[in-house]
């Protein structure tokens, strides 16, 4: 492998195991405030005692995903530093009001949320768990403006001296169509990785008739989101592929392998080769008309083939090749896609089963929802390779290639003994994660006492927390 295969390697290993992290904090995030606010309402302490379970499966998985992400920051400086030195003056903004506003307000109340139970008042205390769930979602808000902004530069100008872009509109980065769909589509698929693992740990309970009631509880929450999620995700999944249309043709042209262009277009459900352009591809299933409906949004829609938008590239850009690997862009489409139909379809089905108020014995249910929890994380990922991998050969879509954004000093030792550190790295915090989450949703509901919260208004002193 070169030195840039390797520097891939790596980038595309630190990318999508720090992301395994980011979807559960968001979503998990966000169920726990929601059973911390249903315990605020009704005072039922079932509520309580369900919000400080699942808070902690949040903090083991914040803890690790905060480590995950250092390790990714690490190797940008060290394999990328011209690709730093390029996007500099752009990702400067963004990335600091991802570290100073968004993953501040995420940790600080997150420390306040856990040791505040039964010293703050309740309002506040409410206010810091949805302050955490604000945070999370705003943290991924100013990096997934950064990523659209590689996608589809805006809001910026060339300097003349140094050929860098310069930010000139920070309201035009945040306001990109690759940024807004983008966005919505991370966050529906974060709920919907949260409701999964929430409503996993749940029916393993269920299935051995432990603390029914309460995680019947939790199912209920858990459904209750996952079903809205999954649909309003495949709806906005869908528009942004318009939008990836209309900026990156490329990208969509390769996830069908679409080498010639077409109009109307089919879809292939699946189809062997293909991936090179002199290979035949035999398509077992084709769907009249859809490939244009999802690149287009038109039945009858024009979608541009591979071959005539690298004959474009190379007039605009020079000599080279632009298609992105046609085999990992088919594929990840599919996994993503048809992953993600399942899963809606999963959670009209545990719908169906709350409806007839059978959830505690639907055995076969509860069985695949236990297993089911990996699901969002092949789905998740699937999805980050469509997205990264669809932008090759460039690192800024149409400014810097990968090729030019490789640290120049960098060398192939230095490459392959980072890898192993990395690789030893993972697996030790992997290990750690699903030990600590497993060992946590074992361990089950603390079932001593609730002590009373303060009042909001006519509490006296209050004492803080670890003092006596």
């Amino acid at each position: 492998m070169s030195d840039l295969d390797l520097a891939r390697l790596q980038f595309a290993s630190t990318s999508i195991y720090h992301f395994l992290f980011v979807p559960v904090t968001i979503g998990l995030a966000f169920l726990v405030a929601v059973l911390h606010t249903l315990w605020f309402r009704s005072g039922n302490p079932e509520h309580r005692r369900l919000a400080r379970f699942f808070g902690t499966l949040l903090l083991v998985n914040v803890a690790v995903g905060v480590v995950t992400g250092l390790i990714q920051e690490f190797q940008f400086g060290m394999n990328w530093s011209a690709y730093s030195r390029f996007v500099g003056d752009v990702f400067g903004a963004p990335l600091a009001m991802e570290g100073l506003a968004a993953f501040f307000l995420e940790s600080t109340f997150l420390g306040l949320w856990v040791f505040g139970w039964n010293v703050l008042p309740r309002r506040v205390h409410l206010l810091t768990v949805w302050l955490v769930a604000a945070g999370a979602a705003g943290s991924a808000a100013f990096i997934m403006a950064a990523n659209s902004w590689m996608q589809h530069p805006v809001g910026y100008t060339v300097d003349a001296t140094t050929g860098r872009p310069q930010l000139s509109s920070i309201g035009a980065v945040m306001t990109n169509p690759v940024f807004v769909w983008g966005y919505a589509h991370v966050i529906l698929a974060s709920l919907v990785t949260g409701a999964f693992l929430m409503l996993g740990v749940s029916a393993w309970y269920l299935r051995r008739r432990q603390h029914v009631e309460l995680f019947t509880r939790s199912a209920k929450v858990s459904l209750a989101v996952l079903i809205p999620s999954t649909v309003l995700a495949l709806g906005v999944g869908s528009q942004l592929g318009i939008v990836e249309a209309t900026y990156q043709p490329m990208k969509i042209a390769a996830a069908e392998a679409q080498w010639e262009t077409c109009g109307p277009c089919s879809f292939s459900a699946f189809q062997v080769g293909g991936g090179n352009e002199d290979q035949d591809p035999t398509k077992i299933v084709e769907i009249p008309h859809l490939l244009s409906l999802l690149a287009t949004g038109t039945l009858d829609g024009e979608v541009q083939g591979l071959n005539e938008l690298n004959a474009q590239y190379q007039q605009e850009y020079g000599p080279g090749n632009y298609v992105p690997n046609v085999f990992i862009q088919y594929w990840s489409m599919r996994v993503m896609a048809y992953l993600g139909s399942a899963a809606a379809v999963f959670g009209l089905w545990g719908g169906w089963v709350l409806w007839r108020r059978r959830l505690p014995e639907a055995r076969v249910f509860l069985w695949v929802a236990t297993w089911a929890v990996v699901t969002p994380f092949v789905m998740n990922t699937a999805g980050w390779m469509l997205t990264e991998n669809g932008r090759q050969p460039w690192l800024v879509q149409g400014l810097m290639t990968t090729a030019d954004g490789v640290s120049p000093s960098v060398t192939t030792g230095e490459l392959v003994t980072s890898l192993v550190v990395y690789y030893t790295a993972f697996a030790l915090l992997g290990a750690v994660n699903v030990f600590l989450m497993l060992r946590f949703a074992r361990r089950g509901l603390e079932l001593e006492p609730d002590e009373p919260a303060p009042a909001d208004d006519d509490a006296g002193p209050r004492v803080p927390a670890l003092t006596f």
